[in-house]
Order: structure tokens, then C-alpha cells, then sequence
């Protein structure tokens, strides 16, 4: 408490003084940050006044400040709408199977090529892994329809030739999700492998060598040593996707997503494609995205806390 007042007394102009001094001394750094303080500037904090259209009915021949003010109207008329509930079911539901299944994945394969001593191969399985990363959805769909087509899919094709009747994977609703979850986990798998092959790598092979000697065997060395060693890493990384919890992936199910599975994988990005940008529901969309923008919001600040409780630190 007398450190704080202390620190209050200290007159302003000896602060100000004390600060441009700072800057002075780390100018460079200063310099190489402003460029990124610019770009966040410009394009994340300044769109944010964009903001008031999910408080109005925005009409484009009248515009932002024109168009007539309706308060909360958007929000309540997304709640009790008639999609309300079954597109917040699908998005909870496909972004769980996407957090539980998609964030442990590249774990494991982190740690089974951390294990892997034979150097041109772990380098083929990396290589072969991260590449479906730069493959766009577009494209990533036109290999299922390749794999899955119910004609002349080479999946239904094996299945005829062991009398087997043709499955429409990619129509029926039973297997709208797995298909989701799996693409998401075939092409990201390899591409998040590499945040934790890094924080292994910087594991001081010292504590290997001592559990070693405790007679520790390699699940105990797993459990006591690699673990720990990347906790940090994992806390960061589910943070970061709890942020997006109730994203799901536009991509991927617009290009998943028609007349037959909709009801199994229609999320709310979908759902406010077709409302603000084919029905021109600007007003209606903008408050959904702000909606999930605050959902997302408290989410990371719950993780945070979570994390400085068992981590120790705050990232």
C-alpha cells in the first residue's frame, strides 16, 4: 500500500520524462512494433464502429447513421427465431467434436514422431502430414467427392465389388459430422504437430537422463517429463480455440453443406451468410457476429484464469 502511494506522489512531468526516456532507449524496437500497431489500428480497432449496425435496421440507400435505431431488436429476433436452437446445437456440438478430437490429435502425432529416430523418415511423415494444411476447402471437398461419390466414389466402388450396397456419404445427415470432423483432422493434423515438435525439441534432454536413472519407464517419462514440457504450449493453443468455439469452420461447411445433411451441420456462419448477404439482413447478422465476438470473449478470459490457476502464469 505505501509502495502504491509513493508511486502516486511521483510527480507527472518526472513520469512523462521517464517514459520518453524508455522510448529513446528501445527506438528500434519501438520502430519494428509500429508497423504491427498500424495494421491493428487500421483494420482490427477502427472497423469496430461498424459495431452500431447490430443496434440498427440498416438499410444500404440510407446508411450507417441514417438507418433507424432499433436497440436489442436483433439479438431478441435471432433468439426467438425458429433456426435459433438447432443451429446453436449443430455449431456446440460440431465445435466440441472439433476441440476434443482436433486439439489432441496433433499431440499424439508430435509425440509418436518425437519418438521416431530415423531422420529421413520422420522428415516423409511430416512433409506428407502439414501439406493438406495449404489445401483450400474447395479443393479438399473435390477429393471427398473423388473418395465418397456414390457412383463412382472409390470408397462405394471397393464396397461393390464385396457386395456391399453404395453409402451417399456426403448427402446423408447420419455422416454430415464424422465427415467434418475427420476432413478437419486430416488437413490440420500435420500443421499444428509443428508448435509441439518445437516446444519438444527445447525439453532439456537432462530430465530424460535423470528419469532414466529412476528407473522410469517411457510412459512414466511421457507422463512426468514430455508432458509437462509442452503445458504451456497446450494451455496457449486451447485458449486460441476456445476463442473460436462457436466459429466451426464457414469454409468448410458451406462446402460440406446441402439440402440433405443441412439439418445435421448448418452452424450460425452459415445461417448468417444466407440471412445478412442473400435476404441483405445486415443489421441482424452484424448482432450475431457480436454475439458470438462476446461469447468467444468471456470463453478466453475463463480459459486465462483457468490457466494461471494450474499453470502459474497468464498468457
Amino acid at each position: 500500500m505505501q509502495a502504491k502511494l509513493a508511486a502516486d506522489a511521483i510527480p507527472l512531468s518526472k513520469k512523462r520524462n521517464s517514459w520518453i526516456r524508455t522510448i529513446k532507449k528501445y527506438k528500434v524496437m519501438y520502430a519494428l512494433l509500429f508497423p504491427a500497431l498500424v495494421y491493428f489500428a487500421v483494420f482490427k480497432y477502427i472497423p469496430m464502429a461498424g459495431i452500431i449496425i447490430a443496434f440498427k435496421n440498416y438499410n444500404l440507400a440510407l446508411g450507417l447513421w441514417d438507418s433507424p435505431w432499433v436497440g436489442f431488436k436483433n439479438f431478441t429476433d435471432f433468439m426467438n427465431g425458429v433456426y435459433f436452437w438447432d443451429i446453436m446445437r449443430n455449431t456446440i456440438i460440431i465445435s466440441l467434436y472439433k476441440l476434443l478430437f482436433g486439439f489432441s490429435a496433433p499431440i499424439v502425432l508430435a509425440l509418436l514422431l518425437n519418438e521416431v529416430y530415423t531422420q529421413w523418415f520422420k522428415k516423409i511423415v511430416q512433409t506428407i502430414t502439414y501439406l493438406p494444411h495449404f489445401l483450400s476447402w474447395v479443393i479438399v471437398y473435390g477429393m471427398m467427392v473423388a473418395l465418397l461419390a456414390p457412383g463412382d466414389g472409390l470408397f462405394n466402388m471397393i464396397l461393390k465389388e464385396f457386395g456391399v450396397e453404395p453409402i451417399s456419404f456426403l448427402t446423408e445427415p447420419a455422416w454430415g459430422r464424422l465427415l467434418i470432423i475427420l476432413s478437419e483432422i486430416w488437413k490440420d493434423i500435420g500443421w499444428g504437430a509443428i508448435l509441439y515438435l518445437a516446444a519438444l525439441a527445447g525439453i532439456d534432454p537432462s530430465l530424460y537422463e535423470a528419469a532414466r536413472i529412476d528407473g522410469a519407464s517411457k510412459w512414466r517419462q511421457l507422463w512426468h517429463v514430455t508432458l509437462p514440457g509442452i503445458r504451456g504450449v497446450m494451455i496457449l493453443m486451447l485458449i486460441l480455440k476456445l476463442s473460436h468455439i462457436l466459429d466451426a469452420g464457414f469454409d468448410q461447411i458451406f462446402m460440406f453443406a446441402n439440402s440433405f445433411n443441412q439439418e445435421k451441420i448448418d452452424i450460425i456462419d452459415t445461417w448468417v451468410y444466407r440471412e445478412g448477404l442473400e435476404r441483405l439482413k445486415i443489421g441482424l447478422a452484424t448482432a450475431v457476429g457480436l454475439f458470438k465476438a462476446v461469447i468467444g470473449f468471456v470463453l478466453v478470459l475463463a480459459a486465462n484464469k483457468l490457466a494461471k490457476k494450474f499453470d502459474g502464469q497468464i498468457w
